[in-house]
């Protein structure tokens, strides 16, 4: 049924407002990082950076501990995707297109695992990993965070999986097509848009994590980018947050989260099964 032009008005200015909504707090960090700290502390907030300057993203980058936490970060988070993709991608795979003994108690254990408190993990995996000597170690860090992330993505991959019909591979192997070819050749463009979406999950888990990683690495220079915000923020010797540094070195922690969107965003909004309808 088609709506009336004054209902279709009335929800296209509801979701304009709640777009702006959404953006504002982003708008505002942004607004922040150019203006003065003097200026962020006057009980008159000042909604335009009129008289702003880049002086406290320059702030950062002296304070020299952003560049190796950025390193860090970024290596331990594109390490954990590749990694829970490959796992997660054969795990859903093995879920949906094979029954074998203790399939079900497979499955279920992941559920469970979603129920367990991050919290109560943390004597555990402190101790696990200082067994094996990998405290502020990013190889340790990744292990942690991939071992996080699996069992969820696995969830999320299992139902692209099973969204594929398996007669699509098998009518290529009647074409003349191995298993193999058929699958990499028409299921695997297929589960294209479910890989990035699972890859999106795991970035935002690895790049934004921050409880593992305070226990995990406790050395000043082994800190992942949000210990390095939290620092900087208690870095400050007279007590008094620069809230214009904080929103400067905050801006520079989304920068890399908005590049990863903008290069994956054309694949996360294509359809499951645009490939059968392209051929």
């Amino acid at each position: 049924m088609r709506l009336p032009r004054v209902s279709t008005t009335l929800y296209s200015l509801l979701a304009i407002v709640l777009a702006l909504l959404w953006a504002f707090p982003v708008y505002w960090m942004l607004n922040s990082s150019l203006l003065p700290n003097v200026v962020l502390q006057s009980t008159t907030p000042t909604f335009l950076p009129f008289g702003g300057s880049l002086a406290n993203f320059k702030e950062v980058f002296a304070n020299g501990g952003f560049l190796p936490a950025l390193a860090i970060s970024l290596t331990v988070t594109l390490a954990t995707v590749a990694i829970t993709l490959v796992v997660a991608f054969l795990g859903a795979l093995a879920i949906s297109r094979f029954r074998f003994r203790g399939r079900r108690s497979f499955i279920l254990a992941l559920l469970l695992i979603q129920m367990l408190p991050a919290e109560g993990l943390f004597i555990a995996q402190y101790k696990m990993m200082s067994s094996v000597g990998l405290l502020n170690n990013v190889v340790g860090l990744t292990i942690l965070y991939t071992a996080a992330v699996v069992p969820f993505t696995v969830w999320m991959l299992r139902g692209f999986v099973a969204g594929v019909p398996i007669e699509l591979e098998e009518a290529g192997m009647v074409d003349g097509l191995s298993r193999t070819k058929a699958f990499l050749k028409i299921t695997f463009p297929l589960l294209a848009p479910g890989l990035v979406a699972s890859g999106v999950y795991a970035f935002l888990q690895a790049w934004n994590e921050f409880t593992v990683a305070l226990v995990i690495m406790t050395e000043d220079q082994a800190k992942t980018l949000p210990l390095w915000l939290r620092g900087f923020v208690q870095a400050s010797a007279s007590r008094e947050t620069d809230w214009g540094m904080v929103m400067a070195a905050s801006t520079l922690v989304a920068v890399p989260v908005i590049i990863f969107f903008l290069l994956v965003q054309s694949r996360m909004s294509s359809g499951l099964v645009s490939g059968a309808v392209k051929g």
